[in-house]
């Protein structure tokens, strides 16, 4: 077959597959061009999911009748004022955009430009245009999309319900407002209710209102700022709490240069900064701005322009990286304190329903206390309350108790986690403060306790190690021995020095001194678990905090042991003394603390 050359409204049908992927892909184009006109305003409406029609409307800078007929020509555009294709200050600056959409859809432009007498108007429908005409319109540009993809019919098909399609624009106008506080927008069609979002002041407090706005008043509440600037690279932005997590990373929003992004680069420098914070399977929620020198970022990388890539890669993760693990250690009491609105989120429920308490005499009550209360659960359980919040009242009697001791000094309580009163369960300490209480689950506060230690001790003069009398053979499975030797270098770093002791077992002859006795069989198979999840790309500092945190777990006070007084005040006192004690090393939450007025409006106190 000769080679021939393609007639033009098939190359711009081409390029509409590679710009045009699916209606929010339009509106993504079209509102960025609203953007880059310097609009204050932007209205968005869609029918049958962007499918049947498309209308943006903006206020502005217009254009002129000469511009207007070339706007719809292919590589013709106003956002380079010279060939530099690395000076792009715009969101975009190809011109295939309106062309594209023409080219497989009916397209009406319609546009003014301030002092000019009227507006004008011109159609592209399928790749041919109509003559300019005049038109009424205030100054700005309104753009309609009707029957997209009638053109080209098998795009059409593999389009999915109006509902998702209608989905997919809400969340692409949902990222540019966001990285545009100062623009008012308006997002309405006949698949949602009509949703606006104010202009906000410029500067962090604009920005954290936009962000509100759109995420909700959780994401507000616990979002905490981040800052960090570098050789010209300049991160901010906010990173919410670890008390508030997602099932998948489409709650992480990126930036560059005001450009939304989907990033690889960033996701796992956002998911290294909070891996000391989350469990594996959370994801946290956060909303970072990088801005750089546009020579230092490529951002035309992919046709609809959400990758880019860095010249200097290794600064923009590192200093990702640096920033967010700078604000959660700065505000890391403040994002444990959260958890507290969960905890009376539990006893809410069945506050306004009157209760038939049943009290008998008990014949195993305590001397001094003849009566107990027979039927606790099933009462709670009228109540509303759900099965995990009535076993927070079958406490039984306290594991140990300093409520007969002399009243807690002034400035115990007036310190951050206050003074111990109580250990119930033998697993939970309540502390008395001077306007609440907390509660400490102490296998996970100390847990983070050692696994700082380690981090800490690592980083200065190596761990210390302990040299076993007699080595401790710990059996396992062939593939499990190999593993473990295989990464013995590392485990050495850590104080745990292990050898092949047979085809299908391991010796270990040295534990970390931090650990004291601790059980160097299930220490392995926990490390063995988590090594078979690791590949030759995770980087060495990730692998190294798993060993952390793993040993950290099997050398902590355990759930079940009896503290006494002075040891449970201790723990307090390290837990404040330790950076981001607020979460163990799985991100769990290590204590609780609920204000005296919360409690007390419970109770119809206040």
């Amino acid at each position: 077959m000769p080679v021939r050359q393609l007639p033009e409204t098939i190359v711009n049908r081409i390029a509409a597959g590679e710009v045009v992927e699916r209606p929010a892909s339009a509106v993504k184009e079209l509102v960025e061009n609203a953007i880059d006109a310097g609009a204050h305003r932007i209205d968005v409406f869609t029918e049958g999911g962007g499918r049947r029609r498309i209308a943006i409307t903006d206020d502005g800078q217009g254009m002129t009748r000469g511009d207007l007929a070339l706007a719809v020509e292919r590589h013709a555009t106003s956002k380079l004022d010279d060939e530099d294709l690395l000076r792009i200050r715009t969101l975009g600056f190809r011109g295939e955009a309106l062309p594209s959409i023409g080219a497989v859809a009916r397209l009406a432009i319609t546009t003014r430009q301030a002092g000019d007498g009227n507006a004008w108007t011109m159609q592209v429908d399928a790749g041919v245009k109509s003559e300019i005409a005049p038109a009424a319109l205030t100054q700005g540009t309104r753009v309609e999309v009707t029957d997209l993809f009638y053109a080209t019919p098998a795009r059409l098909k593999f389009l999915k319900t109006d509902r998702t399609e209608a989905e997919a624009i809400r969340e692409t106008v949902r990222r540019l407002a966001m990285a545009r506080p100062e623009i008012a927008f308006t997002l309405a069609g006949e698949e949602r209710a009509p949703v606006t979002w104010a202009a906000a002041l410029p500067g962090g407090p604009g920005r954290l209102t936009r962000l509100g706005d759109i995420l909700g008043a959780e994401f507000r509440m616990s979002a905490i700022a981040v800052e960090a600037e570098r050789e010209g690279v300049r991160v901010e932005g906010y990173a919410a709490a670890p008390s508030l997590t997602r099932a998948n990373a489409l709650g992480q929003y990126l930036f560059v240069n005001g450009r939304p992004v989907r990033d690889k680069l960033i996701l796992g420098a956002v998911r290294a900064a909070y891996a000391d914070y989350l469990p594996r399977d959370r994801h946290p929620v956060v909303a970072l701005f990088v801005t750089l020198d546009t020579r230092e970022v490529d951002a035309n990388v992919h046709p609809a322009k959400t990758e880019v890539r860095f010249r200097n890669a290794g600064l923009v993760r590192a200093l990702i990286v640096h920033a967010l693990k700078e604000g959660l250690a700065r505000e890391g009491r403040r994002t444990a304190a959260n958890g507290g609105d969960s905890a009376l989120g539990a006893f809410r429920a069945g506050l306004n329903r009157p209760m038939n308490w049943d009290w008998q005499r008990s014949p195993a009550a305590p001397a001094g206390q003849p009566f107990a209360y027979a039927g606790a659960a099933a009462a709670l359980a009228e109540a509303g309350f759900a099965e995990g919040s009535q076993a927070a009242f079958d406490v039984g009697c306290p594991s140990a108790d300093v409520r007969r001791e002399p009243a807690p000094s002034p400035d115990l309580l007036d310190r951050p986690l206050g003074a111990a009163r109580t250990q119930i369960h033998a697993t939970y300490i309540v502390a008395q403060t001077r306007d609440g209480l907390v509660v400490v689950d102490q296998h996970a506060a100390h847990e983070r306790i050692v696994y700082e230690r380690l981090k800490a001790s690592l980083a200065r003069d190596g761990v210390a190690r302990q040299i076993l009398l007699i080595p401790e053979i710990v059996e396992m499975d062939e593939a499990t021995v190999e593993r473990l030797v295989a990464r013995a270098a590392e485990l050495e770093s850590f104080g745990l020095v292990v050898e092949s002791f047979g085809p299908g077992a391991i010796a270990v002859r040295e534990t970390p001194a931090l650990l004291g006795k601790a059980d160097a069989g299930a220490l392995l198979r926990d490390l063995a678990e988590h090594m078979a999840e690791w590949d030759e790309a995770l980087p060495l500092e990730r692998r190294l905090m798993h060993v952390s945190a793993t040993m950290a777990c099997h050398g902590s006070v355990r759930a079940g042991r009896l503290l006494r007084p002075e040891e449970m005040n201790a723990l307090l006192r390290e837990m404040e003394a330790t950076p981001n004690s607020g979460q163990c090393n799985h991100g769990r939450p290590t204590y609780v603390e609920l204000k005296l007025a919360d409690i007390e409006k419970l109770f119809g106190r206040r």
